[in-house]
């Protein structure tokens, strides 16, 4: 076996870890922004639905490249891999640069075209968010590069001890700035910023030593080599377009949302935090997922990868069973932490309930389980159902409910949940089938 369950805890509890972490930063942002208000809250959660689009289009190149390595290593051929790794840090770099221009200079008119006719003291808040946001696309680009770059090495500890530093800085960042300085929105943007730029600079300097299996160095000097990038787009590329999608689509339904008014989009902010927070586990070991399979099909291991495949997913379903009705039991201090009026209070509990009882049982199928067909190479069926089913159920299902039956955030969060339960029943099937195993690797 190439996996024992000792390298599996030393590659899944770490991400577990980094996962938390990673989301605790939005998460600061959130609570300790809310002592500002409520407009605060919405300006944040509003561009945060824009940068998730956009850090999971650097997630998705990351993963194309972390799949390439991982593929090279289980064929013992550490040259290639070194050269997948160089090749994607200066591909994402250039992708991030060319999108972080484009958001710094058409700011306002996208803010106005995503989310429209918003209270004016929501977009003053969601202007000043989005460009001190728009500033650290670099920097997390290259972050998640290095990060996909370890977790393909096995070695998950070092994005997760990288992303301890992040949360320390901005935490301590948001504390002086939003509390002594009095700055709110701006002081939380600073120091997200601060923590991601401190986290790519940390990332690129762990990944010169050349003890790595995987070891990049003279950055400056790095040449594009079309052949390679084209092996990490071949994934990295589909990936990447059903994350986009799947992000517009929440992104309209933020929109959607945004009509609602103040209290929907509050609670929906709130409820959205506390709820990926319940999917750390099955996000962590579908990362985890990627290195797995990913080395088990660059050997030819097949078996292997199917019987690693269903022990990662019993486990997310243990973990994530675990997580979420703790959360159920916990939801009332939970609403309470964050300052809310009684009817935003009401209205995100009710999101909560529903979110916990349905994730545990869906989300696993619809979001871990994708990973393991995509580090197969299987990326672009994956791909094809997850857009036909967001613009369907997520899109197509949220303006039905939420606005022609009058059922506001509540009928948003509903077609959410079909859009999950279609997506699990197909990638089950595509599974259990095993024409996964018939994709041709790098």
């Amino acid at each position: 076996m190439l996996f024992s369950r000792k390298d599996l805890r030393k590659l899944i509890i770490p991400l577990v870890i980094e996962q938390i972490l990673a989301v605790t930063i939005g998460m600061a942002d959130t609570v300790m922004v809310s002592s500002v208000g409520e407009a605060a809250v919405s300006g944040i959660s509003l561009v945060d639905t824009i940068n998730v689009l956009l850090i999971n289009i650097f997630s998705a190149l990351a993963t194309g490249g972390a799949v390439v390595a991982a593929q090279y290593m289980g064929r013992k051929d550490h040259d290639n891999a070194n050269t997948a790794a160089k090749q994607l840090i200066l591909s994402t770099t250039a992708v991030s640069f060319l999108i972080m221009a484009v958001s710094l200079l058409l700011k306002k008119p996208l803010l106005r075209l995503i989310f429209g006719s918003i209270e004016p003291d929501v977009m003053s808040n969601a202007q000043i968010y989005f460009l001190l946001s728009a500033l650290s696309y670099p920097f997390l680009a290259a972050y998640n590069s290095g990060a996909a770059l370890f977790r393909s090495m096995g070695n998950s500890k070092v994005s997760m001890f990288t992303s301890l530093i992040m949360n320390l800085v901005n935490v301590c960042g948001n504390a002086v700035l939003i509390y002594i300085f009095n700055m709110g929105v701006a002081g939380a943007g600073i120091a997200s910023l601060a923590s991601r730029a401190l986290g790519a600079i940390v990332m690129l300097l762990l990944l010169r030593n050349r003890n790595n299996p995987i070891s990049v160095r003279q950055l400056h000097r790095i040449r594009f080599q079309p052949a390679m990038i084209k092996n990490i787009m071949r994934i990295g590329v589909p990936n990447g377009l059903e994350n986009s999608m799947f992000q517009i689509g929440k992104i309209l339904t933020s929109s959607l949302i945004a009509s609602f008014g103040t209290v929907a989009i509050a609670a929906n902010a709130v409820a959205n935090t506390v709820a990926s927070m319940e999917c750390i586990p099955g996000s962590a070991i579908g990362l985890g997922m990627v290195t797995v399979v990913g080395q088990c099909v660059g050997a030819g291991e097949y078996e292997q990868a199917k019987k690693y495949t269903q022990k990662l997913m019993l486990l997310t379903y243990i973990t994530m069973a675990i997580l979420n009705i703790g959360v159920l039991l916990a939801r009332q201090p939970i609403v309470e932490f964050y300052h809310l009026s009684p009817q935003t209070m009401e209205l995100a509990r009710w999101l909560l309930v529903y979110h916990s009882l349905l994730c545990m049982i869906i989300w696993p199928l619809s979001f871990t389980l994708p990973n393991a067909l995509r580090a197969a190479n299987d990326v672009r069926f994956p791909m094809a159902i997850s857009i036909i089913s967001m613009w369907v159920c997520r899109i197509g299902m949220s303006y039905l409910l939420g606005q022609g039956f009058n059922m506001g955030v509540k009928g948003v969060w509903i077609a959410m949940t079909c859009d999950w339960l279609v997506r699990a029943s197909i990638f089950a099937w595509r599974f259990l089938s095993g024409r996964w195993k018939n994709k041709k690797g790098v």
